[in-house]
């Protein structure tokens, strides 16, 4: 059984591949940005916007791909239950970095499994991250490590890389910090079988 990953994330692909999930990838090109607005407008919790993200992105693959099982998954920041984005700009990194300096907040990984565009199974997974107190200097120092289409694409931080060092401590499931809380997901597959 060959699951559709509906996401560009190269690093979710990654950990299918090591976990030898057979999988294909067809991107879901939903407006991530536009559903944050109007989910944060409704009041919206991270966790809720995060879920709601990967069924969108699962059920609109769905759709089109009848009798196939189609993962979705988001992950997003949540400090102090505020949803922190990911940069539009080195410059926005940078104050999102500040913002995180010093403080623990949590990082959410939330995935959907749809087949015939409904949704037949979700999980979400909450790590605790505590980064370590930095000065502006030596944010810029990290940022100027990491290349911008990178910074974009996956945020401030990645935890498998230069990232790793940024912090005092992390609580939680390596897989589902990276983005894919991959065991759930197995077990999910497994009864499905």
């Amino acid at each position: 059984m060959k699951l559709i990953l509906a996401s560009k994330s190269g690093v979710r692909k990654k950990i299918l591949d090591n976990y030898k999930v057979e999988s294909e990838v067809i991107v879901s090109n939903v407006d991530e940005d536009e559903v944050k607005k109007s989910l944060i407008a409704e009041g919206a919790s991270p966790l809720l916007i995060s879920k709601n993200l990967a069924e969108i992105k699962s059920i609109k693959v769905s759709n089109k791909n009848p009798d196939r099982l189609v993962l979705g998954a988001d992950s997003v920041i949540s400090l102090n239950n505020e949803l922190i984005n990911k940069p539009k700009s080195r410059n926005d990194a940078l104050e999102i970095l500040k913002k995180l300096s010093n403080s623990k907040h949590y990082l959410i990984s939330s995935v959907c499994i749809s087949k015939n565009g409904v949704m037949i199974w979700n999980h979400s997974d909450q790590s605790e991250l505590k980064m370590k107190k930095f000065s502006e200097a030596q944010l810029l120092n990290y940022l100027s490590k990491i290349k911008t289409e990178t910074l974009l694409a996956y945020g401030v931080y990645q935890v498998e890389a230069e990232g790793l060092k940024l912090f005092e401590y992390i609580k939680g499931d390596k897989d589902s910090i990276m983005g894919l809380p991959i065991k759930d997901i197995m077990n999910y597959i497994g009864q499905y079988k």
